[in-house]
């Protein structure tokens, strides 16, 4: 198991900043990135709204932040007004007097202490002071949001990272940052670390204070995962995951029996198969509880509907590459939303997505945007596939069709959250306020 937080700061390059005044009183301000991660055993429901708490633990991978991040600045004065928020550049009018918002930004501001200017020693910040200055909040994301890609994992643990580094703050116990995390987003307290991450899912204290993520183990243990995945839809799932948990714990007994007897077994195994570096274990797991996620998401009533045809012509695909290949080379994952997460070894990546390709291939003129790293592309679009691969995917009924994927990433595991230098802040130091869009139209 990892260190715990309080022993050890968070894995962030110290970028400390007094910026210049707004009127009479300086802006503090921190930027900070974390990532996303993808559920292998998933979570569905809630054993407690009031604490965001789930019925049954899950695990994941942490993915890296080259195309799939948050970035977000957090900043404080005394001078601001009130406490503001803006996401993709538009400000979220009410939303920083939200009870999400709320828990990570007061939880956070809980644990503050001094802060010091590291070059002279000095404090700039006494810790009584936080409690007195309001904060903007600046945060974008680099991928879709809301459409099944865990943007909100990503978007709250930049928050709490953010906050963690503006307010010196300091863990009473392990995993706290995490709990406060999965107060704004459930999924959150897993992309507080890199690697391959388990939420477990607590209980046995009032206050669900035990209900934390730690790290299972780090990237750099298994550097060899690769994660291809295809954005079938970048539009927002019309059913949230909030509302889709509640009427699933409600109506779904395929649900309750889930959380009860599948998960912990599938927890104890994946972890050992991650551990083994037993791809053909870990895959097996992934692509069965996936498709028992969804399972539980047609079982409630009415049913939910998070993939779609394109998706399963995909989930189709890839049990018949593997078939092909005699062994799991491929497994899919799919959240709540359309979009698949193909995992595999980077030995099979380029096989996958070159397959992947022939079947889902780019519009004309999306080319070079397509697949989201160029050299991974080349590599791609020059691999010859087997004949009898192709045929037996044709067989399953599969037609070529231009954009029924939008685009294409190619990633790996990677590690939790990174300190962003002052030259990536998205607040102006002068005024206080988002700069996202300007920084964006320079780009």
């Amino acid at each position: 198991p990892p260190k715990p937080l309080v022993n050890r700061p968070l894995p962030l390059r110290f970028s400390f900043h007094i910026m210049t005044s707004t009127g009479k009183s300086a802006i503090f301000m921190e930027t900070v990135s974390a990532p996303t991660n993808i559920a292998c055993v998933k979570y569905w429901g809630k054993a407690s709204v009031e604490y965001n708490t789930p019925i049954n633990s899950s695990i994941s991978v942490t993915l890296d932040q080259s195309d799939l991040r948050a970035v977000t600045t957090a900043s404080a004065s005394e001078s601001f007004e009130t406490d503001r928020l803006w996401l993709n550049g538009a400000e979220e009018e009410g939303a920083a007097t939200s009870k999400r918002f709320r828990a990570c930004v007061d939880g956070v501001r809980r644990l503050a202490q001094d802060r010091v200017d590291p070059a002279t020693g000095a404090v700039v910040v006494k810790r009584d002071k936080w409690a007195g200055m309001k904060i903007h909040i600046a945060s974008y994301n680099t991928f879709p949001t809301a459409a099944g890609l865990a943007s909100s994992a990503a978007g709250y643990a930049a928050l709490v990272a953010a906050l963690a580094k503006l307010f010196n703050a300091k863990e009473t116990y392990p995993g706290e940052l995490t709990a406060i995390a999965r107060q704004g987003s459930g999924s959150a307290c897993r992309s507080l670390y890199g690697g391959f991450v388990a939420w477990r899912m607590g209980g046995q204290k009032e206050d669900w204070s035990d209900s934390v993520a730690e790290q299972v183990a780090p990237e750099t243990h298994w550097p060899e995962i690769r994660a291809v995945i295809l954005v079938v839809s970048d539009a927002k799932k019309d059913t949230s995951s909030t509302s889709g948990m509640s009427n699933s714990v409600a109506t779904s007994k395929l649900l309750a029996h889930r959380a009860k007897e599948v998960v912990q077994p599938r927890m104890d195994a994946i972890e050992k198969a991650w551990l083994a570096k037993d791809f053909a274990t870990f895959g097996q797991i992934a692509m069965a509880d996936s498709n028992q996620f969804h399972a539980t998401c047609l079982d409630t009533y009415p049913p939910i509907f998070y993939m779609n045809d394109v998706s399963r012509s995909v989930i189709r695909a890839v049990h018949v590459y593997n078939d092909w290949a005699g062994e799991v080379r491929a497994a899919y994952t799919f959240d709540a939303g359309p979009n698949a997460v193909l995992y595999t070894l980077d030995k099979h990546a380029v096989e996958l997505a070159a397959l992947m390709l022939r079947f889902y291939p780019t519009e004309v003129g999306a080319e070079e945007s397509y697949i989201s790293n160029p050299a991974f592309a080349s590599e791609v679009r020059s691999h010859e596939l087997d004949p009898a691969l192709i045929a037996a995917v044709e067989k399953t009924g599969r037609v070529p069709t231009a954009g029924d994927v939008k685009m294409m990433y190619y990633t790996k595991s990677g590690p939790g959250p990174q300190s962003l230098g002052s030259e990536e802040a998205i607040i102006d130091p002068e005024t206080g306020l988002n700069t996202y869009l300007s920084k964006k139209r320079k780009i």
